[in-house]
Order: C-alpha cells, then sequence, then structure tokens
C-alpha cells in the first residue's frame, strides 16, 4: 500500500548512482535513505525497517548477494531489488534464489526503476522463497549483457524453484538447448538426468520407439527391449527441440504423458509411471501451426505454460563482442594454437551483420577464421566470402541500427540539435535517389516519395537542390 510514509532504502558505493535515485524517487513523495556500504546499512536495519531495499551487486566491503541473505534473516518479508552493471546468468539465479525481488542492469531507465519500487511496495511479502541454496557461480556458456538477454536470465532465475513445464521460442542458431540446460541446472532436479531430443532429426516411424522405448518383438528387428527417452529422463528434465514438427499421432501420445505421467513402451502392455519435466523448444509460430490445424491446441497450452524467448543474435549486437572473444578462445584451445585478435575495424563490420544463422553462425565463423587467418589479426579481408557479401546489409531495418549508432555517438561527443542535421540530410537522401530513380522526373519522384508535386518543389528549394 503506497503511503507518504514509504521509505526506500539506497546501498551503491557509486554516489552518482544513490543521487540520481534518490531524485527520481524523492520526486514521487518517496522516502529516500542512502548508504555508501552494506554495513551501515545493516547496523540501522537492527533498528528499523524500510519497506523496500534497493543494493548493487558489486560493493567493496561486502557483495549484493551476501547483503541480500543478511537482510533476509532479519527481515524476510523486505522486497530488496539488485542492480548491478555485471550482469551475468549465474548471479541472476542466484539474486532470485537468494531472495531478490527483482533483478535489474545498469544502465537502467529511472522511470521503470520508480515503477518496480511502486510494485514492490504493493506486493511486499510476495518475493520468490528466501532460503539460501547451493552456490551458484560455476560458468555458463550463456553470454549476454543485452536487455533482451537480460529477460532471459530473469526468466531463468524466476523458474530456478519451480518443475513447471516451458516452452522456449526462437529461431535457429540462437542458443533454445543451452537455456534449456540452464533451466534444468538451476532448478530442483539438477542432480537427475537432463535428456534432449531433436524430434525433426529422427524418422517419424522411429521417433515413437526413442520417446517411449519398445518392448523385445514389438516389430521386425526390436531383437531386445529399449528404454526411450521418457524413462531415460525420469526423476529429471527431458527437453525436445523443434517440437513443431512432431507428428500428429505422436502429439496426442505426448499429450497424454503430460496429463497422467505414464505410457506404454511400444508393443507393450504394462503402464510405465514416470516423473518428468517437460522442456519443449521451437523455431516456429506455434499458433499459427494450431490455427492451420498443423498442431494439436491442447498440446500447445499444455507445453506453453511458461514461455521464455531467446532473442535472434541481430537484436542483441552488444553482445557480439564478448561472443566473439568467446568463441575465438573455445577455437584456440580446441585447435591448441594462439587465439586470434579481430580488429576494431573489423568488429565494428561484424557487429553490423544481420547474422541470420545467429549465434551457430558466429561461433562457426570463429572455428573457420581460427584456421583460415593468416595472422594474428583478423581484418575484414580475411572474411569468409558469405559475409562479405553482406558489406552493406540493407535487410532487417540494419539502417536504424546505424542511425541509432550515429545519435549515440554525437550525442557523447556533445553535440546538440541533431534533428536540425539530421533531418536535411535524411530528406536530401531520399529526394536525391527518388529523382535517380525517375530520371530526373519530379511528378513520378513525388509520388514514389508520397508527396505532392508542390511539396517535392518547395522541399527541392530549401535544400539547394535545384541544379
Amino acid at each position: 500500500m503506497m503511503t507518504e510514509n514509504n521509505k526506500i532504502w539506497i546501498v551503491d558505493d557509486d554516489k552518482s548512482i544513490r543521487w540520481v535515485l534518490e531524485k527520481a524517487l524523492t520526486a514521487d513523495d518517496i522516502q529516500v535513505i542512502s548508504f555508501d556500504g552494506p554495513g551501515k546499512l545493516l547496523s540501522r536495519l537492527n533498528r528499523e525497517k524500510p519497506d523496500v531495499i534497493i543494493s548493487d551487486i558489486r560493493m567493496p566491503d561486502m557483495d549484493g548477494l551476501t547483503l541480500i541473505n543478511e537482510i533476509k534473516k532479519q527481515t524476510p518479508d523486505v522486497p530488496v531489488i539488485i542492480m548491478t552493471a555485471y550482469s551475468d546468468l549465474d548471479k541472476a539465479v542466484s539474486a532470485f534464489q537468494s531472495g531478490a525481488f527483482e533483478f535489474i542492469s545498469k544502465p537502467f531507465d529511472v522511470d521503470e526503476v520508480v515503477t518496480l519500487v511502486k510494485r514492490a511496495i504493493k506486493e511486499t511479502g510476495t518475493g520468490v522463497n528466501s532460503e539460501q541454496t547451493e552456490d551458484l557461480n560455476e560458468g555458463t556458456d550463456i553470454i549476454g549483457s543485452a536487455p533482451a538477454m537480460q529477460e532471459v536470465f530473469r526468466a531463468i532465475g524466476r523458474l530456478s524453484s519451480s518443475n513447471l513445464t516451458v516452452l522456449i521460442t526462437g529461431e535457429s542458431g540462437t542458443g533454445k538447448e543451452l537455456v534449456a540446460k540452464a533451466l534444468h541446472k538451476h532448478s530442483p532436479r539438477n542432480d537427475q538426468p537432463f535428456i534432449a531430443l531433436n524430434t525433426a532429426a529422427i524418422p517419424k516411424e522411429l521417433l515413437e520407439s526413442e520417446l517411449f522405448g519398445h518392448d523385445k518383438g514389438a516389430f521386425t528387428g526390436a531383437n531386445e527391449r529399449r528404454i526411450g527417452r521418457f524413462e531415460q529422463a525420469n526423476g529429471g528434465t527431458l527437453f525436445l527441440d523443434e517440437i513443431g514438427d512432431m507428428p500428429a499421432d505422436l502429439q496426442t501420445r505426448l499429450l497424454r504423458v503430460l496429463a497422467d505421467g505414464e505410457f506404454y513402451r511400444v508393443g507393450g502392455h504394462t503402464p510405465i509411471k514416470v516423473n518428468v519435466r517437460v522442456i519443449a523448444a521451437t523455431h516456429q509460430d506455434l499458433e499459427a501451426r494450431v490455427k492451420k490445424g498443423d498442431f494439436r491446441e491442447d498440446l500447445f497450452h499444455r507445453l506453453n505454460v511458461i514461455r521464455v524467448h531467446v532473442p535472434a543474435l541481430r537484436d542483441r549486437r552488444d553482445d557480439i563482442p564478448a561472443l566473439t572473444d568467446h568463441f575465438l578462445k573455445t577455437a584456440a584451445s580446441e585447435l591448441a594454437v594462439d587465439k586470434k585478435q579481430v580488429t576494431e575495424t573489423t568488429q565494428d563490420y561484424l557487429n553490423s551483420l544481420s547474422w541470420p544463422g545467429n549465434v551457430r553462425q558466429l561461433e562457426n565463423f570463429c572455428r573457420w577464421i581460427t584456421v583460415m587467418a593468416s595472422g594474428k589479426e583478423i581484418h575484414n579481408e580475411d572474411l569468409s566470402p558469405e559475409l562479405k557479401i553482406n558489406e552493406h546489409p540493407q535487410e532487417n531495418n540494419d539502417w536504424e541500427e546505424t542511425l541509432r549508432r550515429w545519435v549515440e555517438t554525437n550525442l557523447v561527443n556533445g553535440q546538440s540539435r541533431i534533428l536540425a542535421d539530421a533531418v536535411p540530410r535524411f530528406e536530401r537522401i531520399m529526394i536525391e535517389t527518388a529523382l535517380k530513380k525517375t530520371s530526373g522526373r519530379r511528378q513520378d519522384a513525388a509520388k514514389l516519395l508520397g508527396w505532392g508535386r508542390n511539396t517535392l518543389a518547395r522541399k527541392i528549394k530549401s535544400l539547394g537542390l535545384d541544379s
């Protein structure tokens, strides 16, 4: 319940962060008390209790995860919002498992933080389980600091204490199986089997036996009993990749297993009871396949309990340098050679590509370039032919990303009135290109641009394009 007496405590060794949050929250009539270290906060926590605590994760005396455990010992019902500039999956999971209300990455939107604080005040006491769990600081193959990947990390963190069915969506090569493995690793079933099966890679006539197993003599060639993937995954997690390609009859059998927790082996007469968490993945639009009648609606709803979307690489370009460096290190280690270094110009070019094969394509490129580049440094001329073809990418709205970088660069460099500079340049390019297309015919160019002829004439004159 929001009142004028709501107290928010902020702990961060960065004075500027404290100042920004103080100003924003105070402007919303929220009382703020700031601390430059965890010790002072814990000392005051012995005497009084705030409504919400906002804490940095990296501080000199005590990290935020240790602090949240101390806070939960004294005041388990106080929501704690963790913020960090060094976000990764394990920290996100650890924060949620330690009882964090939310996990946000710096730089953050101040208005969003204010909204989050208000929600935390209203939902006091409804956060995740605050019991301390095992240390989860071991490394992960999932790399990402882009906002879209942070959403994936948050989802994994929130699901870390559950056994709910999850549907992972995303384009081919985005790393859906890595997300499935992370969901298993950070779950109550992490000491049980993780079994993966790509349903699109198994012939239809063999898929049923692959999933459910078969008894001896079930069909020609079945010379002994076979244990299927569901039995192998008993107690653990079964990951079904490319679930959208599953044949209709097997969709029915899968639905029954999800509903009843039991099945029959092919040719068998004894029901097999299993306790399996199913995580499914697809690059297809399952809703569209349901409408077309190619996928069972009831199975879709069984699988779509929680959905996690893995972004395409072009939607998380900020992660490309870190991923490139990681894959080059891995390739160098596999091949027992020195790691290649990407020049700044080449890295900028790699960042601009659309990467239709996503992370898998980038990983394969790093292996290829480790073998094929003649020197220690990777230059544009070293790139594979298919990457050079796209030297001026025009698909997937890459021009918007280029424009965004231009704006960011100018703002960082202290430029002002950038619209007064950008808009005439933009219009000049549009007009010149349209006139070139129509061989100078202004009426036809105006139609291409969606303007009237008089508007085009006025623009040509104001931009000095009469000649």
